[in-house]
């Protein structure tokens, strides 16, 4: 009976340290939750930038005023009734 109670006991201490710091235990999982919540803030950000991207290509194509003011700060372009002036320091 005793024999039979210290297997117990050890197949108990094995299975506690495997769930604890062997493959797949707790410590791992700790890891991949950190992992997880670092790779969801950098999703949200790379979400922000596309909805912004994709905001201005619909506003590219619909609007008129955002291909000019592009074609203003980008080319440096201006109106046939407009003079540009140069000022260099």
């Amino acid at each position: 009976m005793k024999a039979l109670l210290a297997g117990l006991v050890i197949v108990l201490l094995i299975l506690q340290w495997r769930l604890w710091a062997g493959t797949g235990g707790m410590s791992e999982l700790q890891q991949l939750e950190a992992q997880l919540a670092v790779q969801q803030a950098e999703n949200e950000l790379l979400r922000l930038r596309n909805e912004m991207l994709e905001n201005e290509v619909l506003d590219l194509k619909t609007g008129l005023e955002a291909i000019e003011e592009r074609a203003r700060a980008d080319l440096g372009m201006t109106r046939e009734d407009e003079t540009f002036y140069m000022v260099i320091e």
